[in-house]
């Protein structure tokens, strides 16, 4: 087991796994961090193999410059391979302010084979290779050093499987037709915008509460501020405010320390610490906007009467389309999707784009509209053709 520790070490592996002599040049990557008191995720190690070698990269070592591994992450010729990616990705990006490309992503590829939805690393390599995962060090704290022998073996255990599920599902795709499937589903997985989320959004995460103009303006500024504050200062949101605070900032609008020490969500004493004055000038900024400016509360959707009858037979659709052609429903059309085809809201619905088109949302439309039906023979569900 190769463990990396120092610059000169770690450049001279990613110039090897850069110069592999095969037509589709690839190598799987995973990371382990922490994320539970802080609000970067804090790098741990990183695992990575090529086709004939896997190696653990220390990412905590005393003076390793990851510089050597963000340039094979960006390097264009090699096909980055990791099993749920987001999370990957999202570390890799703060590192290099850019997005691994290209990426393939396994998780992704399993759905679009057949293999459920969202299915677990380990569930997936005992189907596709029958092997069995150790799964004792699965809740290791992978900040504190030493790491035993079985619990490093556990992380390169995450790529060095990686390499067959990969070929596998790479070989299924290419039989299925469905390599272009995964292709547009990578598209989104690798755009900036994905994991480079402004401050000033940072109140889309959250429930819509606000029922006012007023209230959505002040919602926006405070959620602004405690990002601002998570970001700079490396903790998690809730640390800084918890998202019952900031409804209540909204709706109650403190404009002092007094008013704002009387808020039940607001942490006794809060009003007296350095925090108190930048949310009050959050607030104030909030008030200050004037009417004609004011965001406008979204609009709820209604859903004409009959809908929900709509959406549960397209769910039936669904399900019927997916099992006939080995496709997880969830990557075909998503309940949004289905809601928004039953009332004719059609704008912006992936499930009538490209591939989920041809193969599920055509359907819908025709079902919607009457000019396919679904039946029962007392054994299967079927698609019937409805004459004019």
């Amino acid at each position: 087991m190769k463990i990396i520790t120092t610059t000169a070490d770690l450049a001279e592996t990613c110039q090897q796994f850069a110069q592999q002599d095969r037509p589709e040049p690839y190598i799987t990557v995973d990371t382990e961090f922490l994320r539970e008191t802080t609000f970067w995720p804090q790098l741990c190690l990183i695992q990575m193999a090529s086709p004939d070698e896997a190696v653990i990269i220390d990412s905590m070592a005393d003076g390793l410059d990851l510089k050597p591994f963000l340039d094979l992450m960006a390097d264009q010729a090699i096909i980055k391979v990791f099993h749920a990616a987001r999370q990957d990705i999202e570390i890799i990006f703060q590192l290099m302010d850019s997005v691994p490309n290209p990426v393939f992503d396994t998780q992704v590829a399993a759905m679009v084979c057949g293999y459920g939805d969202q299915i677990g690393y380990d569930n997936l390599v005992q189907r596709v290779t029958g092997g069995r995962i150790d799964k004792t060090s699965r809740f290791t704290d992978w900040s504190r050093r030493p790491l035993s022998d079985k619990q490093l073996e556990y992380a390169l255990a995450d790529v060095t499987h990686l390499r067959d599920v990969y070929t596998s599902l790479k070989q299924q795709l290419e039989k299925a037709g469905r390599t272009k499937w995964v292709s547009e589903e990578m598209a989104v997985l690798t755009a900036r915008e994905t994991y480079d989320s402004p401050p000033e959004d940072a109140w889309k995460r959250m429930r819509m509460r606000a029922r006012k103009p007023m209230e959505l303006a002040v919602l926006q500024k405070v959620a602004e501020w405690r990002e601002r504050e998570a970001r700079e200062r490396d903790v998690p949101r809730g640390r800084i405010l918890k998202d019952d605070a900031l409804y209540e900032l909204a709706q109650q609008q403190p404009k002092t320390a007094d008013e704002l020490g009387r808020l039940r969500a607001v942490p006794r004493g809060f009003e007296k610490s350095r925090n108190a004055e930048g949310l009050l000038a959050a607030v104030a900024e909030a008030l200050a906007i004037s009417r004609d400016s004011l965001p406008k509360i979204p609009k709820a959707r209604r859903h004409p009467e009959g809908t929900g009858a709509a959406v549960d037979l397209l769910k039936v659709l669904l399900k019927l389309v997916a099992e006939e052609n080995g496709v997880a429903a969830k990557v075909l059309a998503t309940t949004d999707d289905l809601e928004k085809i039953a009332i004719g809201d059609t704008e912006n619905v992936a499930a009538l784009r490209g591939w989920r088109f041809d193969l599920f949302g055509s359907q819908a439309l025709e079902l919607k509209d009457g000019k396919i039906a679904l039946g029962f023979d007392g054994k299967s569900m079927s698609v019937i053709e409805l004459e004019d």
